[in-house]
């Protein structure tokens, strides 16, 4: 009997280790051919290779992360990756860090601006990319559900339950705490982030505890003119990001002439991880100016001396299978966004996680690998190191992306 018994033991443990070799060569076979898709309709971007040779000026970039806390350095793997794809191999031995506050009130603390040096082999190339952390800011109203992380409370739930709940708990308050109060100082702390990229070139830039930023000082205007912008950001940074360069045009427009001409000429590119514009529009009073683009656009337009800026391309990657992300549709710019803002739009159906059949019960995506990594992701890279429709787009994008260009 023992024997038979020990006989079926080891024939369920084969059977075990067998099924667990089937499973893992299943997936390993799915994940050797990459079919995730790559889908792109809009117009021709640059991305940021173009501008490394401007001989005025620098190629600059700012960084704004969506929800949930972040700490100093979070863009570091997407900083090396972009270094890569551009061919940036040298970096400042010492990155510098600023802690912002704001002009009204010293003592407010408003989070940390991070700035990296890259260069070109010959030291002909530059690209200073500043990275924004705002996180601080929500951090202390979201000490009100500690409570329902910490031990006393958390082990009550099921394991799986419980890390999906502290990223709820970290991640869902901050688009509700963004509509209240703290969103002014959010939005401040992106205006001293743009502030700074604007002003200095980096040897002077200052680092720690420092005065807060200034528009009002000519080496702004002279730096706006000459040099070349972008921002990268993800989910609810991407609302920051419209709201804050609405905020500064206001500032602008009430305050100095020069520094307002001198945004008028400028196309600066927002590349969108995660796009959740559509999301973050409910509950929201529509904007001050809209469905008015050829009136502030148009060269010829009534109101073309009004624009905030002459152009604001919305390069938006969105996952399918990314619970938070959502595609930019058709007439949403025209009725939710400021026309004076001169928005066209490319969306990017993009699958970030993997997509592989669970055996028979259907195809099934990681939501959470869906929602975070895009800044990881080769072709993401790519996509906003080279663009797309140009001489120097990216082999890897000709290859695994279907681009549909689109014309007015």
């Amino acid at each position: 009997m023992k024997r038979l018994i020990l006989v079926g033991a080891l024939a369920l443990t084969g059977c075990a280790s067998l099924g667990q070799g089937i499973a893992e060569a299943v997936m390993a076979k799915q994940d050797a051919v990459d079919t995730r898709a790559c889908e792109i309709w809009g117009k021709p971007f640059d991305g940021f290779a173009p501008h490394l040779d401007n001989q005025h000026g620098r190629m600059k970039v700012l960084m704004v992360h969506g929800v949930g806390a972040h700490l100093a350095g979070y863009s570091t793997q997407f900083v090396e990756k972009l270094a890569r794809e551009l061919d940036l191999p040298v970096r400042a031995s010492q990155y510098k860090d600023i802690s912002l506050t704001s002009r009204r009130d010293t003592q407010k603390k408003l989070g940390n601006l991070r700035i990296s040096r890259l260069l070109s082999k010959n030291r002909q190339q530059e690209l200073l990319f500043y990275e924004l952390t705002w996180s601080p800011i929500t951090a202390k109203q979201k000490e009100i559900l500690s409570y329902d992380n910490s031990g006393e409370y958390a082990f009550r739930r099921a394991e799986a339950n419980d890390l999906m709940k502290k990223f709820s708990n970290d991640t869902a308050p901050d688009p509700i705490i963004y509509l209240g109060d703290s969103r002014d100082d959010i939005l401040l702390s992106f205006s001293q982030a743009f502030c700074w990229m604007t002003k200095s070139s980096w040897q002077d830039l200052p680092t720690g505890i420092t005065p807060p930023c200034s528009f009002n000082d000519d080496t702004a205007v002279t730096n706006i003119l000459a040099d070349n912008y972008a921002v990268v950001s993800h989910s609810l940074g991407s609302r920051i990001t419209i709201d804050g360069m609405q905020r500064i045009a206001s500032i602008a427009k009430d305050r100095d002439a020069d520094f307002r001409a001198a945004l008028q000429q400028k196309e600066i590119p927002i590349f969108m991880m995660s796009n959740q514009l559509p999301m973050l529009q409910l509950g929201r009073a529509l904007p001050e100016v809209s469905n008015q683009k050829a009136l502030y656009c148009d060269a010829k337009g009534a109101k073309y001396s009004e624009r905030l800026l002459t152009k604001t391309p919305i390069i938006a990657f969105s996952d399918p299978n990314d619970l938070l992300s959502y595609a930019i549709p058709p007439g949403f710019v025209e009725t939710y966004l400021d026309s004076r803002l001169c928005l066209d739009v490319t969306n990017i159906n993009i699958n970030i996680a993997n997509v592989f059949d669970a055996f028979g019960f259907g195809k099934i995506a990681n939501p959470m690998q869906a929602h975070i990594g895009y800044d990881t992701d080769d072709r993401v890279i790519a996509l906003i190191a080279k663009g797309i429709g140009n001489a120097q787009t990216s082999k890897l994008i000709h290859d695994r992306c279907e681009w549909t260009e689109t014309i007015d």
